[in-house]
């Protein structure tokens, strides 16, 4: 009686873009690159309001981005490392698709933090803030692609909806799930957009530093911890899956971190305009000196 009551939604897109003269594009990474793409240009928007150069901005930019794909890619091969045995090369064909996102996250971070803290940026934890922004909504653009490729499987779906794949390159038909499974990513893409829009308000509204970045941390994992009971990923620790267990962590963290920054003393919000030069001819004179008594 449920499944009669199940709203299937049939996704038949091919995954597969383009596969002419051994490059081949997938709609995962379409949307991948489109994501990187959004996300930078919102962390851009929000640097240029608080005063960064922009040399340093796109020099940031760069480096999350590269950090991104390689720590994206090398924690998918970590999790699926028998996966490549027939075809080591298949390991550097991130087009393909096969990326993690909280490899992602931690390789973007990395890379991050290695440049400011190298070339010595002013104010880091406010810079870490714009990036979790940005990234956010670059996520939730990403999980298009997800959506529509069917890469990651989910659990059978008593809702009244649920979503089939029916394309015959779909992994979803590969491995032979034909019944309606609960859409797991775009769960996934719509609480992203929420994160952001809470982030935006702390960004705005709470005077700490710092504050934003590590709600994205808390927030996030807390939503793919959730998310992650509908997936149907391997259990690798008390009956937890790689993404439950890497939430938990971020959620201590983020905790964390935002109690340590909210019981330290707030300081004026960090701005890096600096003040307008003062005109030659125009110096403000020296005070008189009063003369000796």
């Amino acid at each position: 009686m449920i499944d009669a009551l199940v709203l299937s939604i049939d996704i038949g897109i091919d995954p597969v873009i383009f596969d002419e003269w051994g490059i081949e594009v997938t709609w995962h990474g379409l949307f991948t690159a489109i994501g990187v793409i959004i996300g930078v240009a919102v962390a851009t928007a929000f640097a240029r309001r608080e005063g960064y150069e922009e040399d340093t901005i796109y020099n940031v930019a760069l480096c999350l981005v590269i950090g991104g794909i390689i720590g994206a890619r090398a924690l998918y091969v970590i999790e699926n490392f028998g996966d490549f045995d027939d075809d080591p090369l298949d390991i550097v064909r991130v087009n393909t698709g096969g990326i993690s996102i909280y490899g992602a996250l931690i390789g973007g971070t990395i890379g991050g933090w290695l440049y400011v803290i190298i070339r010595k940026v002013p104010n880091i934890p406010r810079g870490a803030d714009i990036a979790a922004m940005g990234g956010i909504l670059g996520m939730a653009v990403g999980r298009i692609g997800d959506i529509i490729n069917g890469e990651h499987f989910a659990s059978d779906t008593d809702l009244p909806w649920g979503v089939v794949y029916t394309h015959s390159n779909s992994p979803s038909v590969i491995a032979n799930v034909a019944q309606p499974q609960h859409p797991a990513v775009a769960y996934e893409m719509i609480g992203d957009i929420v994160i952001f829009g809470i982030l935006l308000l702390i960004f705005l509204r709470v005077n700490r530093a710092g504050v934003t970045f590590f709600a994205w941390i808390f927030l996030y994992g807390l939503l793919r911890t959730l998310v992650s009971f509908l997936r149907l990923d391997d259990i690798v620790f008390l009956g937890l899956r790689t993404a439950q267990l890497i939430g938990i962590v971020a959620m201590v963290v983020g905790i964390g971190g935002i109690f340590y920054l909210l019981r330290t003393a707030p300081g004026e919000r960090f701005r890096l305009r600096t003040r307008r030069p003062v005109p030659r001819g125009e110096e403000k004179p020296a005070p008189e000196e009063e003369p000796a008594t």
